[in-house]
C-alpha cells in the first residue's frame, strides 16, 4: 500500500538525515519531519546525567528548530515541501503517540544516533527498536 502520509522522526544524527533523503526519494505524499527533545530531567536526556537548567533548555529547543528547518531547507533544495513538528517527552513514546494523533501510515528512521558516544547509541537504537515493535504502521528503518 501506497503511504499518504510519512512521518521523518529525526535526531540530528546521520542515519536519520539518510532517513530524511530516503523518504523525499521515494515517496510523493505528505511528510511530516518530528524532533522530540526530552525533558531535561529524565533519564534519556543530557539531563539525567547533568544539571537541568534553563540555559540547557533553551539550547536544546533551538537545536530541535534548527535541525527541523535544515530539513524544510533540504526538502525545499529538491522541490518538495514537508510539514515540521517538535516535541517534548520520551523519544519513543512521543514519536508513537504523534503517529496515532496525526494519521500517520508510515515511519522513516535511522537505526541508531550515530557515533556520538555509546550512551547516545544505545538510547536512540532503543527508540528504533521500540517504535519498530510497537508501530501500528509500516516502520523503514534507514542502516
Amino acid at each position: 500500500m501506497t503511504p499518504t502520509h510519512v512521518l521523518v522522526p529525526l535526531d540530528g544524527s546521520p542515519l536519520a538525515d539518510e532517513a530524511l533523503t530516503y523518504a523525499l526519494e521515494t515517496f510523493d505524499c505528505r511528510i511530516t519531519v518530528l524532533n522530540v527533545v526530552a525533558p531535561l530531567d529524565t533519564g534519556m536526556s543530557e539531563g539525567g546525567m547533568l544539571e537541568p537548567g534553563a540555559d540547557r533548555r533553551a539550547a536544546a529547543d533551538e537545536r530541535a528548530t534548527n535541525l527541523v528547518d535544515r530539513a524544510a531547507q533540504q526538502a525545499s533544495e529538491v522541490g518538495q515541501q514537508i510539514e515540521t513538528a517538535v516535541e517534548t517527552g520520551d523519544p519513543a513514546e512521543t514519536i508513537l503517540d504523534y503517529v496515532e494523533a496525526v494519521d500517520v501510515d508510515q515511519v522513516v528512521m535511522g537505526g541508531h544516533g550515530g557515533t556520538r558516544n555509546e550512551i547516545a547509541r544505545r538510547l536512540l537504537g532503543t527508540v528504533a527498536t521500540a517504535v519498530v515493535s510497537e508501530a501500528p504502521v509500516t516502520v523503514t528503518v534507514v542502516r
